[in-house]
């Protein structure tokens, strides 16, 4: 019996545990992952197939990064994040139709 109750108490509930501070978690940790992708694609002699899954990869992380964003409406400090993600998209798009991608 004290097992079986041991072993219920250790079970994980499925809790939604999403508040503020985990989006805030995440949006800095799709904002640093946009960092490392603005600093890849700035590398010199990368091939067209990497300049274009850098774009691919930039532009996933900045759609990740808006849909965290607007879940906060209320907060002023996040939409420019937001917008200068897609800017990098854009950015990161463009150098990849130039390269002939």
């Amino acid at each position: 019996m004290l097992l079986a109750g041991l072993a219920l108490a250790g079970c994980a509930k499925n809790v939604d545990t999403r508040v503020a501070g985990d989006d805030d978690a995440a949006i800095d940790s799709a904002s640093a992952r946009l960092e490392e992708l603005n600093a890849r694609a700035q590398q010199e002699g990368l091939s067209c197939a990497d300049e274009c899954d850098v774009a691919t990869r930039t532009c996933a992380v900045a759609e990740e990064l808006c849909s965290l964003v607007e879940r906060h409406p209320d907060r002023d400090d996040l939409p420019p994040r937001c917008a200068q993600g897609r800017e990098q998209c854009s950015s990161s798009k463009d150098g990849c139709t130039r390269c002939g991608g």
